[in-house]
């Protein structure tokens, strides 16, 4: 079936980038697969993280379909845009019907996007991960391609106002290379060697980060265990 809204949306987003002028460092796009289905996995720090992960796949020419919860589908704006996009709600109540329909997408040869943390972390650093992606991955019999994206709750994060001024922010993103289930691997060895990944990817694009808060007003967007306001794990989760 022809793509006809997800190029247009994929120019509108890219229009947007320039306006706003981010700066991007974006490496180790050659590790998407060109071919072949692929679950995707990124840290999620922002309400805009679906747009920078996205933004990866493009060098390797890639549309990825994102898992997303529900009530995004039923939204008079973004349902008809999440649904032409062909991306796959989530209703956590009954999870397994998405996962079915990502297995099929897999088998089809589509990139699969997962965000395992369920919802964004508050304290910028990496909360645990749920088993899906490894699952997907594993029955499937397609990698796991790890990325981290830095930078994006600056734009938007749970808890903030929207910034979509021309500030020239930096937005770091890094992908890994794939990871392969290895012969008669547990789904959560898989699962922890995978968040372990993105956690080398997340500080690695943290110390290339070529920005740093203003004062003590401006570091709300960096972690506590980097010295920023952010809250801690524990805060966060008690939120």
């Amino acid at each position: 079936m022809a793509e006809l809204v997800y190029p247009p949306v994929i120019a509108t987003a890219r229009a947007w980038f320039k306006a706003l002028d981010l700066r991007f460092d974006i490496q180790g796009t050659e590790h998407i697969p060109r071919r072949g289905g692929a679950v995707l996995v990124s840290n999620h720090i922002s309400y805009l993280d679906f747009v920078f992960t996205g933004l990866a796949a493009l060098p390797a020419k890639r549309l990825v379909r994102f898992m997303a919860k529900e009530s995004v589908f039923r939204h008079k704006v973004s349902g008809p845009l999440m649904r032409a996009m062909k991306h796959i709600p989530v209703d956590r109540s009954q999870g397994e019907g998405a996962y079915r329909h990502a297995l099929r997408a897999l088998d089809s040869g589509e990139v699969i996007g997962v965000f395992p943390e369920a919802t964004i972390s508050r304290s910028f650093t990496l909360k645990d991960f749920k088993s899906g992606a490894a699952r997907l991955a594993q029955e499937a019999r397609v990698p796991l391609v790890p990325v981290a994206l830095w930078g994006t709750q600056r734009l938007w994060t749970k808890g903030r106002k929207r910034d979509f001024g021309r500030n020239h922010f930096p937005v770091g993103i890094r992908v890994g290379e794939p990871l392969h289930s290895a012969e008669g691997e547990e789904t959560a060895g898989l699962t922890a060697r995978l968040r372990g990944r993105v956690q080398e990817l997340l500080e690695a694009a943290q110390r290339a980060y070529p920005s740093a808060p203003e004062g003590p007003h401006d570091s709300w967007w960096l972690p506590a265990h980097m010295g920023g306001t952010a809250p801690t794990p524990a805060e966060a989760k008690a939120m």
